[in-house]
């Protein structure tokens, strides 16, 4: 039988992370079109709210439903603005692990709301959910993203050489292919012992529909 995520949404002080709604497809493609996301992630460029649409109506309930994963979108808690978005993937139910990553709008760069949404959701994995490891993977060069991960706890366990495609500009403006590394990172439940403390923590609400 295949385990799958429930239907949550988590609440920091600042941010509510919650399921992607349809409502969000003009900021969700809005923010994957910004070049530092077309860099380190594979998301198709340009990106248009077609894509968005699938990604929300089909891609995240199929990858919940059969347990693979769960999106977040990830808002501001009083101006419910979609500031990113934090994903769960290959997710290993027999040994409790899943791989998170996140991305964060331009706009709201800058401002804490990656490592807060990316410590509120392994919070909720670890104690709600039972999990017992948590896996990030950064690209060599993201050093954004690095920071986050050391922020939130995260132990780095090596690096995969050459495993990661990453992009870059070409001199006619179209994006190139470009090979790096991968560092690897984890988490585990005593990791986050005294990281955070100064959040009040997070309240998860189910059944969202």
């Amino acid at each position: 039988m295949t385990s799958t995520f429930p239907n949550v949404s988590i609440s920091t002080e600042r941010l509510v992370l919650r399921p992607l709604d349809e409502d969000d497809v003009p900021a969700l493609a809005a923010m994957m079109n910004d070049e530092q996301v077309a860099a380190w992630t594979s998301v198709p460029q340009p990106f248009t709210e077609a894509g968005a649409r699938t990604w929300i109506t089909e891609h995240a309930p199929t990858a919940r439903t059969e347990g693979r994963g769960l999106d977040f979108a990830v808002t501001e808690f009083l101006t419910q603005r979609l500031v990113g978005i934090v994903q769960l993937g290959k997710t290993n139910w027999h040994v409790r692990s899943t791989e998170l990553s996140y991305i964060i709008a331009p706009w709201a760069r800058g401002e804490g709301y990656a490592s807060e949404a990316a410590l509120a959701t392994a919070q909720w994995l670890f104690t709600d959910q039972k999990f017992e490891r948590i896996e990030l993977r950064t690209a060599a060069d993201n050093t954004a993203s690095q920071q986050v991960a050391q922020k939130i706890g995260c132990i780095s366990e090596g690096v995969l050489r050459n495993a990661c495609i990453a992009r870059a500009r070409a001199e006619d403006g179209t994006w190139a292919d470009v090979r790096t590394d991968y560092i690897v990172w984890s988490l585990l439940p005593e990791d986050l012992e005294g990281v955070g403390e100064q959040r009040d923590g997070f309240t998860s609400f189910g059944d969202w529909n």
